[in-house]
């Protein structure tokens, strides 16, 4: 297994991308926390700083098995204003890998028009960003390669949807279990 690449910008959710962060370690799988500013601290939406592992510029993402793009305002917006990440995104949908966005960053995804024809959920509001989306209001959607989370509420099932897409159902059931997760 490669590497999972969680992209960082100011005002990223920090319960969704600590919760997938922290539940895709446990599950043994690699995470790069990457940054998108020229900054290796980034804040959080509230005020929570992160120490990112690296800088977008100096990846070169060969290795790349997920791209995880956690929500947040006004961090899912940068993300989706990034040239490099926009390319990378629409190119790992195409040779359909596995791309897994929570709460306001499927618009990442949505104004790239790649869930068209889409099973997909995203925090209340953002509908408007996913063309051609079946917005379903669910906890989390899994349609082909594209996993989507509502939002901070939504991030434990969310995380072990990425867990399990990755790594299948027994992992996840073994995780539940070390952490109480009772669903």
């Amino acid at each position: 297994m490669g590497t999972i690449y969680a992209f960082f910008a100011d005002g990223f959710e920090e319960i969704e991308a600590f919760t997938a962060i922290d539940v895709l370690r446990r599950a043994g799988l690699n995470v790069e926390m990457v940054t998108i500013t020229g900054e290796e601290v980034v804040m959080g939406a509230h005020d929570v700083p992160v120490l990112c592992d690296s800088y977008y510029k100096d990846c070169d993402f060969s290795d790349a098995d997920l791209l995880l793009l956690p929500g947040g305002m006004p961090g899912a917006s940068t993300l989706s204003k990034h040239e490099g990440l926009n390319k990378l995104v629409a190119d790992f949908v195409a040779a359909d890998k596995p791309v897994a966005a929570i709460c306001a960053a499927p618009m990442v995804l949505g104004k790239l028009g790649l869930l068209k024809g889409k099973k997909v959920t995203c925090y209340p509001g953002f509908e408007q960003y996913l063309e051609g989306a079946e917005c379903t209001g669910a906890q989390v959607e899994k349609d082909g390669n594209i996993i989507t989370g509502i939002g901070p509420g939504g991030a434990m099932d969310f995380a072990l949807a990425v867990v399990e897409a990755l790594l299948g159902k027994d992992k996840v059931a073994e995780l539940e279990e070390a952490m109480c997760v009772k669903r």
